[in-house]
């Protein structure tokens, strides 16, 4: 078929007029930074704000703040500023004591006082304990008690003495002597008669019974005392030794007679200083515990019949009367706002300490339990990061369980079950605390996915945006912003022209002209390095050029990859044309994502048709080198091609699409219009300009659709031209929504303002191939044909012929055969 080409309608172009985004926003009489206040506010967050107000302000069960967002928009300094700016109350803040529960010591007892009072029960414990330690044993060596003691012990002492002496005339009424009688470990005392003045025992009569030298009667008669005797003398011990239990019960009531007093006024005392219920109730518990063992004020040996106390027990014999304050505000005049900026479990949640003793054994008790960072911000707020918490195992659950059940239950942290024994488990205490949690989107999403209970303890969610509107009031805001910066670490004055470019640089940074970002931390830093630009020129203040220098700065220090790729291109390793036609072959835009670096390149597109049934063939697909997005893609464009040329006739062809020394996989849609066209240009036979590159996707009807990255794709393919000669007729097709999204370099815009490049915003298919090829597009006209002479005739009777001769080749081969 021959092709005839007619002249093609001027097709629009951007001129630089419409690629500059200077911003011309200057605030009532200023020319520099120094006529501007500093912002004292949070900026560009408004709905942000309003969630996380809520969260704060209602103090029901599960009004925690999950805070989201992208890093740098300021989540954290913002809470901060939030909490700090609060209409709080006097705060009631409490503090929180352990103490030693006498009736379990495995579980210890909680006890919870006002502000500063836990301290003063410390300290009025100790002075208990202090006080009694040296009243109590001068009390037990003072004359007074050892003058009662005596009389005493004397009226004990003498009745036992006339039992004994009682016992001791019926043995001589009845002629027997108690004899002491050594024996291995000891003495035994034995009754026995006395025969001739002697003691003789039993046995001894009854071997002289036997030899007959003594009487048998009178052995018998001995045998019968004996055994009346030996009753009498078993009574009498008994009742020796029920006298002397006596005597040590009339000595401890002496004791508790006289210590009791002193003990009980003293307890009274913190009774009546601290009237609080479970204080009362552990305070009787002391002083029972006080007077149930006074032995401990001689700081002797044990009793008799005592045996020493396994090497376990506690060698100090007051320590369970000692207070562990835990949580300590007795200092503290605002509402505590805790930040934990190492977050561990025991840093977070507090720990039980084990120690080893002088003997060997693990042990731990009330006294060693400290508080994490949470209870320290119980009667306030709770700041930490979302990763960190998910970082160690079981902080989570944990954090779940005290927001949950509004407790916290202090534990030994031993995740892989090293240390044996249970140990202590303190009772748990009453939890009042507001968390905050900071993290990115995707954490929050993996919570609310994974853990059911995730949204009844963070109820409130907070969004902040990485952008605002691009308008006077928030470009007044950005001034502001800088200008505290400036205050903050003393740097230059900029001017205002200073100011219009770092904000234009936070335009750029959203990626539209219709916003600015608001992640602050990139323009802090690029406010910093001007202000060194403008140290090293020996300037007096900071313009335009000196923010230029710091964003080119910052550029040389990330793009050494993109250097190299660029060498690539300028040796020809990398093949692409940006001068001349060709037929079925277009340069496509891609961007390299280095993380925080990206930059765009042309990549070689190609396309071969032919006749066939197989349609349109995608050569990375095949190779398992194209991304999901990517196959999504190729067969929308394949749906454009049955809509525009199958309507009246099968496609009879096969298009092979390949990206040329592309080895490391594709994806993304943004090349499908690309593709498209270079399609059209292989079918029919129309060669394509290769100084012009193309960027977008399409549907199925034609329409162009907006792509990420414009300006990385546009900025690289210049550079590229650049590099291998600007000729003038060069340039980048982009999707007509992206206009607004243009902000390209200063000297991208004056090659276009000098017609030296070129940028094209195109809405449909029909549009961009007129500029690719100088021949009209065409339309569908009500006939079901094609515009005349235009590329989709061209093309359109280019696949009318390919089903025929498909046809007629499949009936030759068929009349062959037979």
């Amino acid at each position: 078929m021959t092709q005839k080409k007619i002249a093609s309608k001027k097709y629009k172009e951007l001129s630089s007029k419409e690629l500059s985004y200077q911003i011309s926003y200057i605030p009532p009489k200023t020319k520099s930074s120094d006529s501007i206040d500093p912002c004292l506010e949070v900026i560009g967050q408004e709905k942000a704000i309003d969630s996380i107000k809520l969260g704060l302000n209602i103090n029901s069960n599960g009004y925690n703040i999950f805070v989201t967002g992208p890093a740098g928009t300021g989540r954290t300094s913002t809470i901060k500023h939030l909490l700090e700016g609060l209409d709080h109350k006097t705060p009631e803040l409490k503090d929180i004591c352990y103490v030693h529960n006498f009736k379990n010591e495995d579980a210890p007892k909680v006890m919870i006082f006002k502000a500063g009072e836990g301290v003063r029960f410390k300290k009025d414990m100790g002075y208990l304990v202090s006080s009694t330690r040296k009243a109590i044993p001068k009390i037990f060596i003072s004359e007074d008690f050892k003058d009662r003691q005596n009389r005493v012990m004397r009226e004990f002492e003498n009745r036992q003495k006339d039992l004994i002496h009682e016992f001791e005339e019926k043995l001589d009424n009845d002629g027997f002597v108690m004899v002491q009688i050594q024996i291995t470990g000891g003495i035994r005392n034995e009754i026995q008669p006395l025969i001739d003045d002697e003691p003789a025992s039993l046995e001894k009569l009854e071997r002289l019974s036997k030899e007959g030298k003594f009487s048998p009667s009178r052995l018998e008669e001995l045998g019968r005392i004996w055994d009346s005797l030996r009753r009498d003398f078993d009574v009498v011990t008994v009742e020796s030794k029920k006298l002397t239990d006596k005597l040590d019960d009339a000595l401890a009531k002496l004791e508790l007679s006289i210590v009791s007093p002193f003990v009980m006024d003293k307890i009274n005392l913190l009774k009546q200083r601290y009237p609080i219920e479970k204080v009362l109730i552990y305070l009787d518990e002391v002083e029972e515990a006080l007077l149930d063992d006074l032995d401990r004020f001689r700081e002797a040996q044990p009793r008799r019949g005592e045996e020493e106390p396994p090497p376990h027990r506690k060698r100090e014999p007051f320590e369970e009367f000692s207070v562990n304050v835990i949580l300590d505000n007795s200092t503290t005049e605002e509402i505590p706002i805790i930040s934990e900026k190492s977050p561990s479990y025991k840093n977070i949640f507090g720990s039980l300490e084990r120690v080893v003793d002088r003997f060997g054994y693990w042990r731990t008790d009330f006294s060693r339990i400290f508080s994490g960072s949470l209870l320290k911000a119980s009667g306030g707020f709770y700041i930490m990061d979302a990763l960190d918490l998910l970082s160690e195992q079981g902080m989570w659950i944990q954090l779940k369980r005290a927001l949950r059940n509004q407790e916290i239950q202090i534990a030994g942290y031993d995740p892989f079950y090293m240390m044996a024994g249970a140990g202590i488990k303190p009772e748990p205490i009453p939890l009042d605390v507001k968390v905050v949690l900071i993290g990115e989107p995707h954490i929050y999403n993996l919570l609310l996915r994974m853990d059911p209970d995730f949204k009844k303890v963070f109820k409130v969610k907070a969004e902040f945006d990485n952008s605002m509107k691009a308008n006077k009031k928030n470009y007044q805001h950005y001034y502001e912003f800088i200008k505290r910066i400036i205050l903050d670490e003393q740097l230059m004055t900029f001017d205002i022209s200073g100011l219009q470019a770092v904000t234009e640089f936070g335009m750029k940074l959203s990626g539209s002209r219709d916003k600015i970002t608001t992640q602050f931390t990139g323009i802090s830093d690029i406010v910093r390095e001007a202000d060194y630009c403008a140290k090293q020129g020996k300037k007096k203040i900071v313009t335009r050029a000196d923010v230029q220098c710091a964003i080119a700065n910052q550029k040389s220090r990330l793009n050494l990859v993109e250097g190299k790729i660029q060498e690539m291109f300028d040796k020809d390793s990398i093949m692409v044309s940006v001068t001349g036609k060709t037929v079925g072959q277009i340069n496509g835009l891609s961007v390299y994502s280095l993380g925080e670096y990206s930059f765009g390149r042309p990549t070689r597109i190609t396309v071969n048709t032919s006749l066939g049934k197989e349609g349109v063939i995608n050569i990375e697909r095949e190779c398992d080198l194209s991304g999901p997005t990517h196959n999504k893609g190729v067969l929308i464009l394949t749906g454009f091609l049955r809509l525009m040329f199958a309507q009246d006739k099968p496609l009879a062809m096969a298009a092979s699409i390949s990206f040329e020394q592309s080895y490391s996989g594709v994806d993304g849609d943004s090349a499908s219009s690309t593709e498209i066209y270079a399609i059209l240009s292989s079918l029919g036979n129309i060669p394509i300009k290769q100084g012009i590159a193309v960027t977008g996707s399409v549907n199925q009807k034609g329409e162009i659709q907006p792509i990420g990255g414009v300006n990385q794709k546009i900025e690289g393919f210049y550079d590229v031209c650049k590099s291998k000669r600007l000729t003038g007729n060069q340039g980048v097709m982009i999707p007509h929504q992206n206009v607004n999204d243009l902000m390209l370099r200063p000297d991208v815009i004056e090659a276009v303002k000098q017609k030296k490049f070129h940028i094209y915003p195109i809405k449909t298919i029909s549009q961009g191939i007129e500029v690719l090829t100088d021949i009209p597009g065409g339309n569908r006209l009500r006939s079901g044909k094609f515009t005349k002479n235009s590329v989709m005739q061209i093309v359109d009777d280019k696949l009318y012929q390919m089903a025929i001769d498909l046809q007629q080749f499949g009936r030759t081969k068929n009349n062959n055969k037979k």
